[in-house]
């Protein structure tokens, strides 16, 4: 039996996602990368390490830009963040004391 961590899901995730996991995830359905709605659950740490990635390379080619972002993509990306940060606050998140919250533990599992 080996021991494998995978993610708790972006609805188990502080603030409903307010981490870098949870920005990954939500940048990811913006630019088409994982359906709406995917929310990673039970995913291990090299499935959403292979994620960032393609996020990163996405991101690479708009140079880090939003504003460089084809209009539809732009609009979706804002869409998604807008409503996890409204989430978020009404959760108790405070953005001036949780500026970059910790990235959430990975549940341990036994795999049989």
């Amino acid at each position: 039996m080996t021991a494998i961590k995978t993610y708790p899901g972006l609805d188990n995730d502080d603030f409903g996602g307010m981490t870098p996991v949870g920005n990954t995830i939500r940048d990811a359905w913006a630019f088409g990368l994982l359906p709406e709605g995917e929310t990673c659950t039970g995913w291990t740490l090299n499935a959403l390490e292979t994620l960032y990635m393609s996020v990163s390379q996405t991101w690479e080619n708009y140079d880090y830009d939003i504003s460089k972002l084809p209009e539809e993509m732009r609009e979706r990306h804002e869409r998604y963040h807008k409503a996890a940060i409204e989430k978020a606050l009404r959760m108790g998140w405070n953005p001036d004391e949780q500026l970059l919250p910790e990235v959430p533990d990975i549940i341990t599992k036994d795999e049989d």
